[in-house]
């Protein structure tokens, strides 16, 4: 993956990293920020924590961030568009929009898998940064609910797909990774998309 194209840059304009040297560092500082993070958690984690971790010197924190508190909301920002490019990966060529939305779970359950912190940091940021928190989910919904769009225009699913059934497609997702990306990995990711598949084709009625 780019790198450049995978970071995302400070909203500050003269923290911005001009060279692809910067790039890999501001990557360095936002991976071990994950690790840091989803260990320790907000409060207990430290700028010289994430630094050590990056192998990089304070300093270069910085260059950057002025504080670990805008790392967090970065590093918010950042794992949301990693997952959002892991499903678009994934949702690459033609294909119906069920077996679009169950490999966008497949794709989740992944990534979630590889970066347990995500659920960690990402719940910690409705109390430290609410509107990423708030951000995270509005944006998730809404690729979920242009997907579904674009799949009762193509005649795969029903005329009337509102906001609310993407936001149900998402709650179930989200507690999909919990159970089996986070607490257990007893089954396939494929496995458990299947399920989530069922569920939207045929419903639970009898």
């Amino acid at each position: 993956m780019d790198i450049a194209a995978s970071t995302p840059t400070p909203d500050n304009a003269s923290k911005r990293p001009r060279t692809e040297r910067g790039r890999k560092t501001l990557r360095k500082l936002l991976d071990a920020a994950a690790i840091e993070f989803g260990e320790r958690g907000f409060h207990e984690a430290s700028i010289s924590g994430i630094t050590r971790r990056a192998g990089t010197a304070l300093g270069s924190f910085y260059t950057y961030f002025d504080s670990k508190d805008e790392i967090f909301q970065a590093l918010v920002h950042d794992l949301s568009g990693r997952v959002k490019a892991h499903a678009a990966a994934r949702l690459e060529g033609e294909k119906d929009a069920l077996t679009g939305e169950r490999d966008a779970l497949s794709a989740f359950l992944e990534f979630a898998r590889e970066h347990k912190e995500i659920y960690r940091i990402i719940d910690e940021s409705e109390f430290v940064d609410p509107e990423s928190y708030r951000n995270h989910y509005e944006n998730t919904a809404q690729r979920i609910l242009e997907r579904l769009q674009a799949g009762s225009a193509d005649g795969d699913l029903r005329p009337d797909l509102e906001e609310a059934h993407a936001w149900a497609v998402m709650g179930m997702n989200v507690f999909l990774g919990l159970k089996y990306a986070i607490w257990s990995d007893n089954r396939t990711p494929e496995d458990i998309a299947d399920i989530a598949s069922g569920i939207l084709k045929n419903g639970l009625s009898k």
